[in-house]
């Protein structure tokens, strides 16, 4: 089971790096591939912590990879789809795209793109935004985990705490850990608390 990132964006923020090696983590570099990079893009664009992590990535669309892609077999994560993922897709589909929108704030229909262009079937996430990381794990909790998603323990727009005067609400749905905290990317609570005078909007375009 291979994850897709249409990438869709011009570099990469911190927020960013901080997502993509956490999934690479989560999912394994053999199971991650960043697509539609821009045709400039050279291994000296793609930030080095990616590269260790073993990130794969090319220029071209998500269809061409191993091969090129049988669109039955591909299922794309929309926000716009009328069908939630459940287990059983797990016996339909090969590759899971994710069109590069999930994470950004607001929701930008990036996704519209490849529903339109090649006719992927649709499966939604639920109604709330997430970001891409928490996306691609509920994703691999249903697909591979075989759990429903209503068993998935959430919390929606958490209160990140960085003192006993100071906080901020992240504008997402997160899955949960033991202790009912959102899980985080390694690294992305320091970045919030470190910015903590700036917008979300602005980490993740940063």
């Amino acid at each position: 089971m291979k994850y897709i990132i249409e990438h869709m964006e011009e570099g990469f923020s911190e927020w960013v790096i901080l997502e993509y090696s956490q999934i690479l983590r989560d999912v394994g570099s053999e199971n991650l591939v960043l697509t539609s990079l821009p045709e400039s893009t050279t291994e000296k664009d793609i930030p080095q912590r990616l590269l260790d992590l073993g990130l794969q990535w090319t220029t071209k669309e998500c269809v061409t990879i191993d091969g090129g892609l049988d669109s039955s077999k591909v299922c794309l994560l929309d926000p716009a789809a009328e069908t939630d993922l459940v287990p059983e897709d797990a016996s339909k589909f090969d590759y899971f795209v994710f069109g590069g929108i999930l994470g950004s704030h607001p929701r930008i229909d990036r996704t519209g793109l490849l529903r339109d262009k090649y006719g992927f079937s649709g499966r939604r996430l639920g109604a709330l935004q997430m970001t891409t990381d928490t996306a691609i794990r509920t994703t691999q909790l249903i697909a591979e985990k075989q759990k429903k998603f209503g068993d998935i323990n959430f919390i929606d727009y958490p209160e990140i705490k960085f003192s006993q005067y100071e906080s901020t609400e992240m504008p997402f749905r997160y899955i949960v850990d033991n202790n009912e905290e959102p899980i985080l990317p390694e690294g992305m609570l320091e970045l919030i608390k470190h910015d903590a005078e700036q917008s979300i909007d602005d980490l993740l375009m940063e």
